[in-house]
């Protein structure tokens, strides 16, 4: 468990980092990394407590600085940089949604890329004079 002078640090110098707690209610385990997508049945995230080599979270940490300030962070970090993040693909963990809870941090989710567009038809109503 991270305290809270921790978490306002990660959250004002890492604001692309979030914290998930999975699991039940007596047994869970917090998790701190990259949500790459959160739907009604999965939620995926690169753990970041899983990247061993300081090189290769530094590395980690540039990508997710250069996914936030350069996309509109509704895209997932995954599909916005392609083969760059790649080699963290042994990092992803796959939950089951209604086990996770996200504690802070963003949350982005293909759901929201994917909404119908509401087309709006305007009728004119017409006097008629006899």
């Amino acid at each position: 468990m991270i305290d809270d002078n921790k978490i306002q640090w990660l959250q004002e110098n890492y604001p692309f980092f979030s914290s998930v707690r999975y699991g039940n209610k007596k047994e869970y385990k917090e998790y701190l990394g990259i949500i790459i997508n959160s739907d009604a049945v999965i939620t995926s995230m690169y753990d970041f407590e899983a990247i061993k080599s300081p090189e290769a979270r530094k590395k980690f940490i540039e990508l997710g600085e250069q996914w936030w300030w350069e996309s509109n962070r509704l895209i997932p970090i995954n599909l916005f940089l392609g083969s760059q993040i790649s080699n963290y693909k042994n990092c992803i963990l796959n939950m089951n949604s209604k086990d996770v809870d996200v504690l802070w941090g963003p949350e982005t989710s293909l759901a929201n890329i994917i909404q119908k567009r509401i087309k709006r038809r305007s009728v004119q109503l017409v006097r008629k004079i006899d």
